[in-house]
């Protein structure tokens, strides 16, 4: 039997970016519009916050303690123990709502980010005349264009033999997927992977042991939040209805990674408001494993 409860009864604006550590037993996320940091343990316990001085798409935490963070100010290490940000990166900086949004660290420990056109967003534009861009931060530091002419990031992950990078430009309710070179950490052969049906809104997504994507559907146009798994040639293998209609991301956790946490948001729309939107939720008995995850080895 599939259970969906409520993990941390927050209240979380815009939930997203759910990042589970088996370092630690802790699952991190953030509330981009708080903008806050989020941390609890599998059962829900331990639940610590941060705050944080502008908007936040996405983080990652790294391997010698704290994390990088995909802020509308840029890219920045940050330090849970003292709170300081050291801004690393603003690639975005004099582009007028255009931000940092969703982010995943790839096999070798390179943190794989994109950005979001809030033009784009809120008024139909043609596909060049989108501002976004997805971006690799090397170990070493240095930033690197991946693509180009994106709406908005979301959902950025690999098959289990990193040969496959996945990636959702929401705006469009399709999921794409790529060749990946992991060696260089470069995509290629850009293509549809799902086509979903118009005001989808597939949101987050991570892969599962089994090689499927799982896809979280945003339900604010369509009032029917829910997590799709998807086969590895993209055809529709499962759908887990949610009772929240404004899911927005997804991860594998708990001690043996079989739970999956999703995050919501409380933004307000066309639907009733449910008492599990801007709540972190679990989702037990799927009956799946998911892969561990990485730490950004910078």
């Amino acid at each position: 039997m599939i259970d969906v409860s409520i993990c941390v009864d927050c209240t979380n604006t815009l939930g997203e970016g759910p990042v589970w550590d088996g370092a630690e037993q802790r699952l991190y996320w953030v509330d981009s519009m708080a903008p806050q940091i989020w941390r609890c343990a599998a059962d829900g316990s331990d639940v610590r916050t941060w705050e944080l001085p502008a908007t936040i798409g996405s983080l990652a935490l790294r391997q010698d303690g704290g994390a990088v963070v995909a802020l509308e100010t840029g890219l920045h290490f940050f330090d849970f123990a003292t709170g300081a940000l050291e801004p690393l990166h603003h690639p975005e900086a004099g582009k007028d709502n255009v931000r940092l949004n969703d982010g995943k660290v790839d096999s070798r420990g390179r943190f794989i980010v994109g950005s979001l056109d809030m033009t784009a967003i809120l008024e139909p534009t043609t596909h060049e005349a989108r501002r976004g861009t997805l971006y690799r931060l090397d170990t070493d530091l240095t930033l690197h264009t991946l693509d180009h002419r994106i709406a908005n990031s979301n959902g950025p992950c690999w098959s289990p033999d990193s040969q496959v990078f996945y990636f959702t430009d929401s705006v469009d309710d399709t999921i794409s997927c790529y060749d990946w070179d992991e060696a260089s950490g470069t995509p290629a052969n850009r293509r549809d992977f799902a086509k979903l049906e118009p005001a989808s809104i597939p949101d987050g997504a991570t892969v599962d042991a089994e090689g499927y994507l799982w896809s979280t559907l945003n339900g604010a146009f369509s009032g029917r939040g829910e997590l799709r798994r998807f086969a590895p040639d993209g055809t529709l293998d499962r759908v887990v209805p949610l009772p929240s209609t404004k899911p927005t991301s997804l991860t594998f956790g708990g001690p043996d990674c079989d739970i999956v946490f999703v995050t919501t948001m409380s933004i307000p729309g066309q639907f009733p408001e449910t008492p599990y939107d801007g709540r972190l939720l679990a989702v037990r008995g799927l009956g799946v494993k998911g892969l561990p995850g990485h730490r950004f080895g910078g």
